[in-house]
Protein backbone atom coordinates (compact mmCIF):
# COMPACT_ATOMS: atom_id res chain seq x y z
CA UNK A 1 0.00 0.00 0.00
CA UNK A 2 1.49 3.59 -0.65
CA UNK A 3 2.04 5.40 2.28
CA UNK A 4 -0.36 8.30 2.62
CA UNK A 5 1.92 10.28 4.78
CA UNK A 6 5.00 10.41 6.78
CA UNK A 7 7.02 11.80 10.37
CA UNK A 8 8.67 14.80 9.55
CA UNK A 9 11.40 15.77 11.48
CA UNK A 10 9.34 18.68 13.33
CA UNK A 11 8.64 17.01 16.86
CA UNK A 12 6.91 18.53 20.35
CA UNK A 13 7.22 16.82 23.63
CA UNK A 14 3.49 16.42 25.34
CA UNK A 15 3.71 14.47 28.97
CA UNK A 16 7.41 12.68 28.28
CA UNK A 17 6.42 11.56 24.61
CA UNK A 18 7.47 12.63 21.10
CA UNK A 19 5.88 13.58 18.75
CA UNK A 20 6.05 13.91 15.14
CA UNK A 21 4.53 16.65 12.98
CA UNK A 22 3.08 14.60 9.55
CA UNK A 23 3.60 15.99 5.91
CA UNK A 24 1.45 14.07 3.17
CA UNK A 25 3.39 12.09 0.32
CA UNK A 26 0.04 12.36 -2.38
CA UNK A 27 -3.59 14.53 -2.76
CA UNK A 28 -6.23 12.34 -1.10
CA UNK A 29 -9.97 14.09 0.42
CA UNK A 30 -9.48 17.83 0.77
CA UNK A 31 -4.77 16.94 1.64
CA UNK A 32 -2.50 17.76 -1.48
CA UNK A 33 0.98 16.22 -1.44
CA UNK A 34 3.26 18.10 0.93
CA UNK A 35 0.34 19.57 3.36
CA UNK A 36 1.76 19.86 6.64
CA UNK A 37 -0.82 18.24 9.41
CA UNK A 38 -1.01 17.80 13.03
CA UNK A 39 1.31 15.44 15.39
CA UNK A 40 1.38 11.75 16.13
CA UNK A 41 3.30 9.71 18.34
CA UNK A 42 4.25 7.37 15.68
CA UNK A 43 2.41 5.72 12.22
CA UNK A 44 0.49 3.02 14.38
CA UNK A 45 -1.62 6.37 15.83
CA UNK A 46 -3.03 7.35 11.95
CA UNK A 47 -4.00 4.96 9.26
CA UNK A 48 -2.08 5.40 6.42
CA UNK A 49 -5.63 4.26 4.18
CA UNK A 50 -8.90 6.04 4.01
CA UNK A 51 -8.88 9.86 4.39
CA UNK A 52 -8.73 10.09 8.29
CA UNK A 53 -5.93 12.61 9.26
CA UNK A 54 -5.05 14.43 12.10
CA UNK A 55 -4.98 18.88 10.90
CA UNK A 56 -3.14 21.87 12.48
CA UNK A 57 -1.37 21.37 16.04
CA UNK A 58 -3.96 18.25 16.68
CA UNK A 59 -1.85 15.83 18.74
CA UNK A 60 -2.74 11.90 18.44
CA UNK A 61 -0.27 9.44 20.91
CA UNK A 62 -0.31 6.54 23.04
CA UNK A 63 -1.93 3.52 21.58
CA UNK A 64 -4.92 5.75 20.21
CA UNK A 65 -5.96 5.24 16.63
CA UNK A 66 -7.20 7.52 13.72
CA UNK A 67 -8.89 5.17 10.99
CA UNK A 68 -11.28 5.60 8.00
CA UNK A 69 -12.51 8.84 7.52
CA UNK A 70 -12.23 10.14 10.78
CA UNK A 71 -10.55 13.90 11.39
CA UNK A 72 -8.66 15.31 14.25
CA UNK A 73 -8.49 19.15 13.97
CA UNK A 74 -6.42 22.12 15.76
CA UNK A 75 -5.66 21.67 18.94
CA UNK A 76 -7.73 17.91 19.88
CA UNK A 77 -5.96 15.49 21.59
CA UNK A 78 -6.68 11.77 21.63
CA UNK A 79 -4.41 9.08 23.51
CA UNK A 80 -4.74 6.48 25.74
CA UNK A 81 -6.29 3.68 23.31
CA UNK A 82 -9.22 6.09 22.42
CA UNK A 83 -9.83 5.19 18.74
CA UNK A 84 -11.92 7.98 16.10
CA UNK A 85 -13.30 6.16 13.12
CA UNK A 86 -15.83 6.50 10.57
CA UNK A 87 -16.65 9.92 9.63
CA UNK A 88 -16.19 11.20 13.21
CA UNK A 89 -14.80 14.70 14.30
CA UNK A 90 -12.62 15.77 16.88
CA UNK A 91 -11.89 19.33 16.91
CA UNK A 92 -11.17 22.62 18.91
CA UNK A 93 -9.55 21.80 22.03
CA UNK A 94 -11.86 18.61 22.63
CA UNK A 95 -9.99 15.52 24.48
CA UNK A 96 -11.08 11.98 23.66
CA UNK A 97 -8.63 9.16 25.63
CA UNK A 98 -8.86 5.84 27.71
CA UNK A 99 -10.66 3.50 25.86
CA UNK A 100 -13.10 5.91 24.31
CA UNK A 101 -14.54 5.03 21.14
CA UNK A 102 -15.92 7.90 18.77
CA UNK A 103 -17.59 6.80 15.80
CA UNK A 104 -19.60 6.58 12.90
CA UNK A 105 -20.59 10.89 12.20
CA UNK A 106 -20.41 12.02 15.78
CA UNK A 107 -18.30 14.99 16.73
CA UNK A 108 -16.58 15.85 20.31
CA UNK A 109 -15.93 19.77 20.11
CA UNK A 110 -15.15 22.89 21.97
CA UNK A 111 -13.88 21.67 25.18
CA UNK A 112 -15.69 18.63 26.00
CA UNK A 113 -14.24 15.50 27.25
CA UNK A 114 -14.65 11.75 26.13
CA UNK A 115 -13.11 9.30 27.93
CA UNK A 116 -13.12 6.10 30.25
CA UNK A 117 -14.74 3.37 27.97
CA UNK A 118 -17.69 5.47 26.84
CA UNK A 119 -18.72 5.53 23.28
CA UNK A 120 -20.14 8.10 20.88
CA UNK A 121 -21.52 7.50 17.95
CA UNK A 122 -24.37 7.68 15.22
CA UNK A 123 -25.12 11.18 15.22
CA UNK A 124 -24.37 12.01 18.62
CA UNK A 125 -22.37 15.82 19.44
CA UNK A 126 -20.62 16.45 22.81
CA UNK A 127 -19.30 19.83 22.79
CA UNK A 128 -18.84 22.93 25.48
CA UNK A 129 -17.22 21.52 28.48
CA UNK A 130 -19.10 18.22 28.61
CA UNK A 131 -17.90 15.43 30.06
CA UNK A 132 -18.96 12.10 28.88
CA UNK A 133 -16.78 8.90 30.96
CA UNK A 134 -17.29 5.41 32.54
CA UNK A 135 -19.58 3.50 30.64
CA UNK A 136 -21.88 5.61 29.33
CA UNK A 137 -23.12 5.78 25.60
CA UNK A 138 -24.23 8.33 23.45
CA UNK A 139 -25.52 8.12 20.19
CA UNK A 140 -28.41 8.98 17.67
CA UNK A 141 -28.74 12.65 17.40
CA UNK A 142 -28.25 13.13 20.76
CA UNK A 143 -26.61 16.42 22.10
CA UNK A 144 -24.68 16.97 25.47
CA UNK A 145 -23.35 20.31 25.45
CA UNK A 146 -22.26 23.29 28.46
CA UNK A 147 -21.27 21.83 31.69
CA UNK A 148 -23.65 18.02 31.59
CA UNK A 149 -22.33 14.98 32.47
CA UNK A 150 -23.05 11.43 31.56
CA UNK A 151 -21.00 8.85 32.88
CA UNK A 152 -21.33 5.40 35.08
CA UNK A 153 -23.71 3.33 32.66
CA UNK A 154 -26.38 5.72 31.50
CA UNK A 155 -27.17 6.07 27.80
CA UNK A 156 -28.69 9.04 26.12
CA UNK A 157 -30.38 8.78 22.47
CA UNK A 158 -32.18 9.53 20.09
CA UNK A 159 -33.37 13.36 20.11
CA UNK A 160 -32.19 14.00 23.41
CA UNK A 161 -30.50 17.22 24.67
CA UNK A 162 -28.50 17.03 27.86
CA UNK A 163 -27.05 20.24 28.61
CA UNK A 164 -26.51 23.14 31.32
CA UNK A 165 -24.96 21.51 34.42
CA UNK A 166 -27.46 18.61 34.35
CA UNK A 167 -25.97 14.90 35.31
CA UNK A 168 -27.27 11.66 33.95
CA UNK A 169 -25.56 8.36 35.65
CA UNK A 170 -26.04 5.25 37.45
CA UNK A 171 -28.15 2.85 34.80
CA UNK A 172 -30.54 5.83 33.57
CA UNK A 173 -31.30 6.39 30.44
CA UNK A 174 -32.33 9.38 28.32
CA UNK A 175 -34.08 9.41 24.68
CA UNK A 176 -36.62 10.11 22.31
CA UNK A 177 -37.06 13.64 22.32
CA UNK A 178 -36.60 14.14 25.40
CA UNK A 179 -34.56 17.31 27.30
CA UNK A 180 -32.81 17.53 30.60
CA UNK A 181 -31.19 20.46 31.58
CA UNK A 182 -30.10 23.48 34.88
CA UNK A 183 -29.18 20.82 37.30
CA UNK A 184 -30.95 18.30 36.96
CA UNK A 185 -29.97 14.98 38.04
CA UNK A 186 -31.30 11.89 36.29
CA UNK A 187 -30.12 8.66 38.15
CA UNK A 188 -30.64 5.08 39.51
CA UNK A 189 -32.64 2.97 36.91
CA UNK A 190 -34.87 6.46 36.13
CA UNK A 191 -36.44 6.21 32.09
CA UNK A 192 -36.93 9.56 30.89
CA UNK A 193 -38.35 9.72 27.47
CA UNK A 194 -40.90 10.91 24.81
CA UNK A 195 -40.77 14.21 24.99
CA UNK A 196 -40.41 14.59 28.64
CA UNK A 197 -38.69 17.97 29.76
CA UNK A 198 -36.58 18.22 32.83
CA UNK A 199 -34.66 21.39 34.29
CA UNK A 200 -34.29 22.96 37.48
CA UNK A 201 -33.25 20.84 40.46
CA UNK A 202 -34.94 17.88 39.51
CA UNK A 203 -33.82 14.59 41.15
CA UNK A 204 -35.33 11.60 39.35
CA UNK A 205 -34.28 8.37 40.03
CA UNK A 206 -36.72 6.32 38.92
CA UNK A 207 -39.81 6.49 36.75
CA UNK A 208 -41.78 7.02 40.24
CA UNK A 209 -40.35 10.36 40.48
CA UNK A 210 -42.09 12.24 37.64
CA UNK A 211 -45.61 12.52 35.51
CA UNK A 212 -45.55 13.57 31.97
CA UNK A 213 -48.96 14.83 30.95
CA UNK A 214 -50.56 16.04 27.79
CA UNK A 215 -52.44 19.04 27.04
CA UNK A 216 -55.43 17.44 25.47
CA UNK A 217 -57.91 20.41 25.78
CA UNK A 218 -56.18 22.69 23.48
CA UNK A 219 -52.41 22.80 22.39
CA UNK A 220 -51.96 19.01 22.42
CA UNK A 221 -48.16 19.57 23.93
CA UNK A 222 -46.52 17.87 26.79
CA UNK A 223 -45.77 18.86 30.16
CA UNK A 224 -43.73 17.66 32.99
CA UNK A 225 -44.24 17.41 37.16
CA UNK A 226 -41.31 16.54 38.92
CA UNK A 227 -41.78 14.82 42.52
CA UNK A 228 -38.88 15.72 44.09
CA UNK A 229 -39.06 19.84 44.02
CA UNK A 230 -43.05 19.27 43.11
CA UNK A 231 -42.41 21.55 40.28
CA UNK A 232 -44.08 22.22 36.49
CA UNK A 233 -42.47 22.65 33.31
CA UNK A 234 -45.08 23.91 30.33
CA UNK A 235 -43.60 25.28 27.30
CA UNK A 236 -41.62 28.21 28.41
CA UNK A 237 -43.28 27.97 31.82
CA UNK A 238 -41.27 26.57 35.04
CA UNK A 239 -42.57 26.68 37.97
CA UNK A 240 -44.90 25.94 41.55
CA UNK A 241 -48.13 24.16 41.58
CA UNK A 242 -50.35 27.96 42.13
CA UNK A 243 -48.17 29.99 39.74
CA UNK A 244 -48.93 27.25 37.09
CA UNK A 245 -52.84 27.67 37.77
CA UNK A 246 -52.59 31.48 38.32
CA UNK A 247 -51.23 31.27 35.23
CA UNK A 248 -52.96 28.98 32.88
CA UNK A 249 -56.37 31.23 33.95
CA UNK A 250 -55.00 34.31 33.12
CA UNK A 251 -54.63 32.25 29.49
CA UNK A 252 -58.35 31.55 29.87
CA UNK A 253 -61.25 29.68 31.94
CA UNK A 254 -60.75 26.48 30.27
CA UNK A 255 -56.89 26.17 30.51
CA UNK A 256 -56.60 27.36 33.94
CA UNK A 257 -60.04 24.49 35.15
CA UNK A 258 -57.47 21.62 33.20
CA UNK A 259 -54.56 22.52 34.44
CA UNK A 260 -56.16 22.92 38.47
CA UNK A 261 -57.58 19.67 37.53
CA UNK A 262 -54.13 18.29 36.81
CA UNK A 263 -52.65 20.03 39.55
CA UNK A 264 -55.29 18.35 42.00
CA UNK A 265 -54.78 14.67 40.54
CA UNK A 266 -50.72 15.13 41.67
CA UNK A 267 -51.69 16.56 44.53
CA UNK A 268 -53.87 13.43 45.54
CA UNK A 269 -50.53 11.16 44.74
CA UNK A 270 -48.86 12.92 47.20
CA UNK A 271 -51.22 12.43 49.78
CA UNK A 272 -51.65 9.06 49.28
CA UNK A 273 -48.08 8.51 49.29
CA UNK A 274 -47.60 10.32 52.28
CA UNK A 275 -50.37 8.70 54.20
CA UNK A 276 -48.54 4.74 53.31
CA UNK A 277 -45.08 6.13 54.76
Amino acid sequence: MEKKYKLTEETINVNGKTLYRIEALRDFANIKKGNKGGFIENESNLSQSGDCWVYGNAKVYDNAKIYDNAKVYWHAEVYGSAEISGDAIVYEDAKVYDNAEVYDNAEVHDKAEVYGNTKVYDNAIISGKSVVCGYAIVLGNAKVYDNAKVYDEAKVYGNVWVFGDAEVYGIAEVCDNARVFGHARIYGNAEIFAKTVVCGNAEIASNSDYIVFKNWWSSGRYFTWTKNNNMWKVGCFYGTSNELIGKAYKDSELSGREYERVVKYVESILKDNNADV
